[in-house]
């Protein structure tokens, strides 16, 4: 499926050079390795309706593929409730001007989510959450710290929201980051454009993120112990955090820790300083990488938890997102707020 046009054009070449390296790609088909270091080259795609916490009246982490297709298919998708089933239990959004169609949701030109839920190993999931077991984020009622979780689903809903300055509007509509905690740590699919390239090299991992094309340039070391101390300095709070790597029992392991406030208090998947995120990569199949995530801040949550999906192999390309909303609809959005300030100062004299 072509994903949109609004926010994606080919690519003319699917090198990716960075101040790392430029390595020449691997197909994601190719056999994984058998030593330490997992093979994990290629272009991947974490697609899936699976959502990070299980729903309400859903009770196993494990579904049948029959059980998967009935799920998928009732999952809202874009703001839009489920259920628009045309009889081959795939989750349709509404066509353009269909009358569900407003402006809460994309029509379904523009969606790529996926059509089921996550396989992850064999097994459609209901959660990425598996500890706890019943898939729910173990959130402090009292968090441990000053922390305030901004939730822009009702501007995303109404298109009415804060507009008093650039930072009021959310970083995936200032193009900063992508939504859906797609870069990560903690890297989830989304409404469209769920896919990565992954690249190594002896001393780093990049992956890159196809929404906004978020790099994450993981330095790789020899051992945790390494890693830790070469940590950049705490001041310098990153978008996607600090991570360092190393490679353990054929898997990558990378640690997270210092992530962008701002980040933080727009992420699904937050942690303030004194928490990390632990993520590790290891080759399943030929086609599938298999990841984790654990979680463990003891400000906010009450206690560590840990998520898995897995990424597959793709043969479509890695395509240019064009964010358009933080070059041109941004700077019109605060104009127009000006605007109606002046005006009605001026209805006030």
């Amino acid at each position: 499926m072509l994903r949109p046009a609004r926010e994606t054009a080919p690519l003319r070449s699917l090198l990716v050079c960075t101040a790392l390296a430029c390595a020449s790609l691997a197909s994601g088909a190719a056999l994984a390795q058998t030593g330490k270091r997992p093979d994990l080259e290629g272009i991947w795609t974490n697609a899936s309706l699976t959502p990070l916490s299980r729903r309400a009246g859903v009770d196993t982490l494990v579904v049948s593929p029959e059980q998967a297709r009935i799920l998928a298919a009732q999952t809202p998708i874009g703001g839009i409730e489920g259920g628009f089933d045309e009889g081959d239990g795939v989750n349709d959004t509404p066509d353009a001007a269909a009358e569900d169609f407003g402006v809460r949701a994309y029509n379904n030109f523009w969606v790529d989510p996926g059509s089921n839920l996550a396989l992850v190993k064999g097994e459609y999931r209901t959660s990425y959450i598996v500890n706890p077991e019943d898939g729910q984020v173990p959130r402090l009622e009292n968090p441990r710290y000053d922390f305030e979780r901004r939730n822009f689903g009702s501007r995303y809903a109404t298109g009415i929201g804060d507009t008093r300055g650039p930072e009021a509007i959310p970083n995936a509509e200032r193009c900063l980051l992508g939504f859906g905690n797609k870069a990560g740590p903690g890297m989830m699919g989304a409404l469209y454009n769920n896919t990565y390239q992954f690249v190594q090299t002896d001393d780093y991992v990049m992956i890159l993120v196809e929404m906004v094309h978020d790099a994450r340039i993981i330095p790789i070391f020899d051992s945790p112990e390494e890693a830790r101390a070469h940590r950049r300095p705490a001041v310098l709070e990153q978008w996607i955090g600090d991570s360092v790597g190393w490679y353990e029992d054929d898997e990558l392991v990378v640690e997270t820790v210092n992530i962008n406030p701002i980040q933080l208090s727009q992420s699904s998947v937050p942690i303030t300083k004194a928490g990390r995120i632990t993520e590790r990569f290891s080759r399943y199949a030929e086609n599938e990488i298999f990841y984790q995530f654990t979680v463990d801040d003891s400000n906010l949550y009450s206690q560590p938890w840990t998520a898995e999906l897995s990424f597959y192999a793709t043969e479509d390309g890695l395509y240019e997102y064009a964010c358009h909303e933080g070059n041109y609809a941004m700077p019109g959005i605060l104009a127009g707020a000006r605007r109606l300030e002046k005006q009605e100062a001026m209805n006030a004299k």
